[in-house]
């Protein structure tokens, strides 16, 4: 830790007084890579990188589909930090620059899943983003590798952001489908087997919590029944009490 944290500093040619303690340092480290722009870093800083990172990983407690009940279907409910999921596939809930989250240690998904997988990610989605030339459209979505987290891919989705004491149009409500629709196309593209969805837009983009937990089932569950896919498990993943409440109840009024 004290070798990327130097090296990340020494790159900014700035002075920034490091921590004695683990817990500070690790905080360093976080905030160091989230305001990182996308530019090469040598082979010897990721590879240290990843070593910390997968190590980090390992410690975790890591779950997989297997040990999720089903709850409808092959649609799965599951309360916990979306990185631990060992699956083919995570959803992340990006921006339209698709570039990971620059606010230090910020606690919204995107943050955490950048910080997680590590630098790698942030530099395949410029490199992507480069590609196509322009911001991604809202309810478009992207691949990527996972790099450090346990699953094998990463799948960007940009949902719609709804200003403070507005409630969702229809269109809004239409984009954020558009979001699930386009991660199971890649889902299907890919062959992948299993994937995980965040919720989508509820957090700084503002969509209420029970419309969008609605549409996000709904969504699923139709595109489920009229397209062919290899996708055996569909795991909404909710970190909040709330949140597990509200899909919990959606899942099981019928």
């Amino acid at each position: 830790m004290d070798f990327l944290i130097e090296y990340l500093i020494d790159e900014r040619d700035e002075k920034i007084e490091i921590p004695d303690d683990f817990k500070s340092k690790r905080a360093l480290l976080r905030s160091l890579m989230n305001v990182r722009l996308p530019f090469e870093i040598s082979d010897d800083f990721l590879k240290i990188q990843d070593e910390f990172l997968t190590r980090e990983t390992l410690n975790k407690k890591l779950t997989s589909p297997s040990d999720i009940v089903e709850v409808k279907g092959n649609l799965m409910l599951w309360q916990g930090d979306i990185t631990t999921l060992k699956v083919d596939a995570i959803v992340n809930a990006a921006n339209s620059k698709l570039l990971g989250c620059f606010i230090p240690q910020h606690n919204c998904i995107d943050n955490v899943i950048h910080s997680s997988a590590g630098l790698q990610l942030r530099q395949e989605c410029n490199r992507i983003m480069k590609i196509q030339g322009c911001d991604e459209d809202v309810g478009k979505a992207k691949i990527t590798g996972a790099y450090n987290l346990p699953s094998k891919h990463v799948i960007h989705t940009v949902g719609p952001a709804i200003p403070h004491g507005l409630k969702p149009s229809e269109d809004d409500c239409e984009a954020l489908a558009g979001c699930y629709r386009s991660c199971l196309d890649i889902a299907a593209y890919n062959e992948l087997e299993s994937l995980a969805f965040c919720c989508i837009s509820t957090g700084v983009f503002n969509f209420p919590q029970d419309l969008a937990a609605r549409i996000a089932i709904e969504t699923v569950e139709q595109y489920l029944k009229s397209n062919k896919t290899t996708l055996k498990h569909v795991i909404f993943n909710v970190f909040t009490d709330d949140d597990y409440l509200i899909y919990k109840n959606l899942l099981f009024e019928d």
